[in-house]
């Protein structure tokens, strides 16, 4: 019996270079029940997913004008799209490429040649998990999503009142990576960086955090010890919410597990976006990124930076030495102003709009 999606006709958007893959697989799932559009590159590919916001895409991962891996990251970045299960479909069975695609928020991984069964059950597989995600309210009204939101911050101001308060100086560590996580902690005021130490030395940063940011929000699903080493970057006051503090007052307050949920999802975007930059952009383009994620994070503040050369370096995956003639040459190009460890951006719109 050929599985389908019952209620209603969802729709599928497929994406794929090849002209006989393409009608062979939009004719499966016609036949199968569902309402096919189609588009035979990743460009158009795209347009379509953003003008039509399809129930579920099946893309092909190398394709002329724009491939499967940079259809996924740009549907990423849109709020409208980051939610739709995506397939890919590839003749490539390298692990590297499998790891790569799930990495990268992909649901699932089809290798070609594939049975139409197989194509079939991954759809209903995909479509029955987004329907199941929806009914546990990640499908609500506006007006239901905002009461679990302002909810959720009630009980949050209500631990950060009663949390316990510390103060770390300046370099000084908060925890160390394979610590064992005693809790989660709020930053209430100051700066804390988090980083990894590589085998060769080198020290990479995975996160840079400000007030009223978390650390460790990871720990409340998966447990273990914490993952990297957090220092401050300046004095900085933090609470500590214990394991067991946060598992009574999530049992308590189920709309706070809603709003730490979305401030994982947040962190874990971010850090993908993070991770493919640093995969396929060039020095000037990372190191700009770099800047403009400080400068977002500081713009309440009147929009400085102050990070040392090294950290920057440790942010965005390069030497310490092409961050200086970086640096350097921003300045002339009228991008940036510095001074110590001080920097302004003088002109974000081109910041942004640098060529890779």
């Amino acid at each position: 019996m050929v599985p389908q999606s019952h209620f209603i006709m969802n729709t599928i958007l497929v994406i794929e270079d090849n002209k006989d893959i393409l009608d062979k697989i939009a004719e499966i799932l016609r036949l199968a029940g569902y309402d096919v559009t189609t588009a035979h590159n990743g460009k158009i590919g795209l347009e379509r997913a953003l003008q039509d916001i399809p129930d579920l895409i099946v893309c092909d991962v190398m394709m002329p004008e724009l491939d499967g891996y940079g259809v996924l990251y740009l549907l990423h970045r849109k709020k409208e799209t980051e939610h739709i299960p995506f397939v890919f479909i590839t003749t490539r069975s390298d692990r590297t490429d499998l790891r790569k695609a799930m990495e990268m928020g992909a649901d699932d991984y089809l290798i070609k040649p594939f049975e139409d069964i197989e194509l079939l059950n991954a759809i209903e597989s995909q479509l029955k998990k987004r329907e199941s995600l929806q009914l546990a309210g990640f499908g609500a009204s506006e007006q239901e999503r905002l009461r679990a939101h302002q909810a959720g911050n009630t009980e949050l101001k209500r631990l950060a009142a009663e949390g316990t308060t510390r103060m770390f100086k300046k370099n000084q560590v908060i925890h160390y990576e394979g610590d064992a996580a005693q809790g989660i902690y709020r930053i209430n005021s100051g700066r804390i960086k988090t980083a990894k130490m590589g085998e060769d030395g080198r020290e990479f940063i995975t996160g840079m955090y400000g007030p009223e940011q978390f650390l460790g929000t990871s720990l409340l699903l998966s447990g273990g010890p914490y993952t990297d080493t957090a220092t401050a970057l300046e004095d900085c006051e933090v609470a500590l919410f214990p394991k067991s503090q946060l598992e009574e007052a999530l049992l308590a307050c189920p709309d706070l597990a809603g709003t730490f949920i979305r401030m994982l999802s947040n962190e874990i975007r971010e850090k993908d976006v993070h991770l493919l930059q640093l995969a396929y952009q060039s020095v000037r383009k990372k190191i700009a990124e770099a800047l403009l994620r400080l400068f977002r994070d500081a713009e309440s503040q009147g929009g400085g930076i102050t990070i040392s050369r090294d950290d920057l370096a440790a942010m965005s995956g390069t030497a310490s030495e092409t961050v200086s003639r970086t640096l350097t040459d921003f300045r002339k190009e009228g991008l940036i102003g510095k001074k110590g460890y001080h920097l302004t951006i003088l002109d974000v719109k081109k910041m942004r709009t640098l060529k890779n």
